[in-house]
């Protein structure tokens, strides 16, 4: 029988999500030397090559390809031996991987804290990235839960909304359109837009508006970060459509404005999904409970000015 480490299994199964020792080593915690050594015994282990290395890239050999699926199944079957334990034990204590789409970061930390102050011995780990990142994520049962404002149709999940997810055209206070009540759309024809990339939430709605509204603009520059886009709107370079919990900072100090367009904003729901066939942990189920009964309200608090925009 191989001699396998839980370890070994973990470190190279992040390694070949990452596609790179440097950010595996980052996410686990580890130094990057100790990454390469743990996949080195893995390969020793295995007498098979797990991946090809040219320089600083590297990719799954056909063997690592085919190992990656049992590694995977393996450190999920664990993960579901572990939950297993704890639902024993109760929620005190235990092992939570949450997923949190990148526009959601901005209020999800908040809710987080509020939980773990009612249990405090719960190990959490976030994984944030765009929607399809979590989809890939959920798919692979890499996650306990997911924060997100739609939810993929590749994978079966259980999906229940928890709070209002406003998303509006932005600009900045010195844009003409800024000083405008009542802006018909047609007049957002003629600005540049400054979006998200393909794959994300966010820029699926905005495409979505953009075609019930007949909306073509001028010009559209991609950007793959919330934060560099605001930086982008804020100087001036053109309007953004966006999720208004990720401005709410600098809408409270003009730094950004909400544009009164017609029919914005657009009112979504925030979401939390998780696998439908994966039996939750008591942890996992404690999470929902907590963001289906205190989402809203936090939410609230936190947002006032986009709470009101969005009634």
């Amino acid at each position: 029988m191989l001699r396998l480490s839980f370890r070994e299994l973990q470190v190279f199964a992040t390694v070949a999500r990452h596609m790179s020792f440097a950010r595996a080593a980052e996410e686990l915690h580890l130094s990057p030397p100790a990454v390469s050594m743990q996949v080195a015994g893995l390969e020793a282990t295995l007498e098979v090559p797990l991946f090809e290395r040219a320089g600083r890239r590297i990719s799954l050999t056909t063997a690592g390809e085919y190992f990656l699926v049992h590694a995977r199944r393996l450190l999920t079957n664990l993960k579901d031996a572990e939950d297993t334990i704890a639902r024993l034990r109760g929620v005190q204590t235990g092992r939570l991987v949450v997923g949190v789409l990148s526009t959601a970061k901005y209020f999800v930390p908040r809710l987080l804290a509020g939980f773990l102050r009612e249990h405090p011995g719960l190990d959490l780990k976030l994984e944030v990235g765009n929607r399809q990142a979590l989809s890939d994520l959920l798919s692979r049962g890499d996650l306990d839960l997911a924060v997100m404002g739609s939810s993929p149709r590749e994978v079966e999940l259980r999906v229940e909304p928890f709070a209002a997810h406003p998303l509006g055209v932005v600009a900045a206070p010195v844009h003409p359109l800024a000083a405008l009540p009542h802006i018909p759309p047609a007049l957002l024809d003629r600005e540049p837009f400054i979006v998200r990339e393909p794959g994300s939430g966010t820029r699926a709605a905005m495409e979505r508006y953009f075609a019930e509204a007949r909306i073509k603009p001028a010009s559209i520059m991609t950007m793959a970060s919330n934060e560099t886009i605001k930086q982008a709107v804020m100087a001036n370079m053109g309007v953004s459509f966006l999720s208004l919990h990720t401005t709410g900072l600098e809408v409270q100090t003009g730094l950004l404005k909400v544009l009164d367009v017609d029919g914005l904003p657009v009112v979504r729901r925030w979401q939390v999904v998780h696998v439908r066939a994966k039996l939750l942990s008591p942890a996992a189920e404690a999470l929902r409970y907590y963001l289906l009964e205190s989402g809203e309200r936090v939410l609230a608090q936190m947002f006032p000015g986009v709470v009101a925009a969005a009634a």
